[in-house]
């Protein structure tokens, strides 16, 4: 069996060796398996694919993390609800983009990186402009 240095072969349910390689070094190229056995089977399209995937679940991932806390007064059963199901949400999407990056694949590390930044810029982005706007009505409010 031909193998780059770095990579272990992946072995099947009976000992022998399947034709399917685990890379332990970055990399860059659409042969990567990304969550899932066989996918993106090889082609570019469906590594695109993988890539948009892992960069839209990092940008989700960080706009939850970011959310705003519950509302004062809010039924407590049902704000610790609504908490406790975006930490579902959003630990399942950081495990997901854990495990997509342990591919190894540069693509979509970089997709996770990009989605992760875009995430924050989103959510910084609107924190700062709610806090402006409340700002100037604030001035507005002291002018009149």
């Amino acid at each position: 069996m031909d193998m780059n240095e770095g990579d272990i072969p992946m072995s099947s349910h009976g000992g022998t060796h399947n034709s399917m390689k685990m890379h332990m070094s970055l990399y860059w190229g659409k042969d990567a398996i990304v969550l899932f056995s066989g996918w993106p089977k090889h082609s570019v399209g469906h590594y695109i694919l993988a890539i948009l995937v892992v960069f839209f679940l990092a940008v989700i991932a960080e706009v939850i993390s970011n959310k705003p806390s519950i509302k004062p007064g809010t039924n407590p059963i049902v704000g610790g609800f609504t908490q406790a199901m975006l930490y579902v949400f959003r630990i399942s999407f950081l495990y997901l983009i854990m495990l997509a990056v342990m591919s190894f694949n540069l693509g979509i590390f970089i997709a996770a990186v990009a989605g992760h930044t875009l995430g924050f810029f989103i959510t910084k982005f609107r924190a700062l402009s709610l806090a402006n706007r409340e700002q100037q009505a604030s001035s507005a409010a002291q002018k009149v």
